[in-house]
This record gives C-alpha cells, structure tokens and sequence, in this order.
C-alpha cells in the first residue's frame, strides 16, 4: 500500500470512528511524523478527505476536521432519501432474491443492541449487496459518499439499544421486500427507516444540547 493511501485510510478511519473529533487540528509536521509518512503523501491523504468533506483547510498548512451540525445531518438524509429508496426498488427489480431473503433472516435473527459492531457489519454487507444488485457505478460512487459521512452520524445512536433493535426490524422488512421483487414495498420500508433514523439522531442531538 502506498504511503498516501495508507495515510488516508488511518485519517479517515479515525475521523469516522471519533477518535479524531470536529475541529482537530491536522498538523503537517505532527501528523507526518505520527503516521510515519513524508509531506508529499500526507499531503495527498488530505487532499482525498477534504473531497470527502471530513476535512478543510484552516489556513495553507493547517487542517482541521469538520463538524457534523444539524443542518449537514438534514441534507445528508434528503439526500439518501432520493438515492437509497431509488436502489432499493431497482435491487428489488434485478437483484438475486435468495440473497436478500438469507439478509432478511439474519436481520430477524441478529441482536442489534448486544453487538453493535456486528451489526453494522451486516449492514455493510447489505450495502454491498445492494450495490451489486444494482450494478450502476454511478450510483455506487454517489452512495459510497453518502456512506463516507453517515459513519460519524450512526455514532449517536450506538447508545440506543432501543433504536439499533427497530433498526434491525426495519433492515428485514426492506431486505424481505427486494426478497420478494416488490420495489414499492422496499421503497416505502426504506422511506420509514429513514425517517425513523433521521428523527431518533435529531432528538440525540437535542437532548445533548
């Protein structure tokens, strides 16, 4: 792996998991000689998140990570809204019916609140399902960003046992419906996850704030 993609993948992984929180400060000097790389790749793995949009430049050698405010949570669902209720329809249309079926059986029998870190690797591994099903790249790059960010936002509800259990539920209903090649259905369950979502973060915030 080259230095700057291994640079990156740290960076990003870090950000995305909260180790690195809004507003750090990304040094040149620190951050090369922590990661163990040379200006130039360290250079080009904040250059690749900053297209992200998980880093800006706060002046020409210092980089910060960005925030996650309520109005970036809203734009962020409007548009998942329009992207993963479109690719829930279409899987359900051209995708392999017994793989979202064994999905749906994993979602009823996983237990979301006991292990979150399993579970949001089932969710991946019913990303990339769907992406397959699909089979549109530029569909997939347009979700691959949108799942970028929404990595930080699921952080506030690893806390809510009670809404990683209806998550789980709400996963087998939309993973049942492409089962069963029925793109409304999978659509309309996508649409209620996501608002149900949408609104259990609001409130996380609110009451922290």
């Amino acid at each position: 792996m080259r230095a700057s993609d291994r640079a990156y993948a740290t960076l990003r992984e870090e950000i995305q998991s909260g180790v690195l929180a809004p507003g750090a400060v990304l040094g040149e000097v620190e951050q090369s000689a922590r990661l163990g790389v040379s200006r130039t790749p360290l250079r080009e793995a904040l250059s690749r998140l900053s297209a992200d949009g998980l880093v800006a430049q706060a002046s020409p050698r210092v980089t910060v990570v960005t925030a996650v405010d309520v109005d970036d949570i809203r734009a962020l669902f409007e548009l998942r809204r329009a992207l993963e209720e479109s690719t829930a329809r279409v899987a359900a249309a051209r995708g392999d019916r017994s793989v979202f079926r064994a999905l749906a059986d994993e979602f009823a029998a996983t237990d979301a609140a006991a292990g979150p870190d399993a579970y949001y690797a089932l969710i991946a591994r019913f990303d990339r399902e769907l992406d397959d099903a699909v089979a549109n790249d530029y569909l997939a790059a347009a979700l691959r960003n949108v799942r970028t960010h929404l990595v930080r936002v699921r952080r506030l509800a690893r806390d809510k046992p009670e809404r990683l259990a209806a998550s789980a539920g709400e996963h087998r209903v939309i993973a049942a419906a492409i089962g069963a090649g029925d793109g409304d259905l999978a659509a309309h369950a996508t649409h209620v996850h996501l608002h149900n979502a949408l609104t259990s973060i609001l409130d996380t915030l609110e009451a922290s704030a």
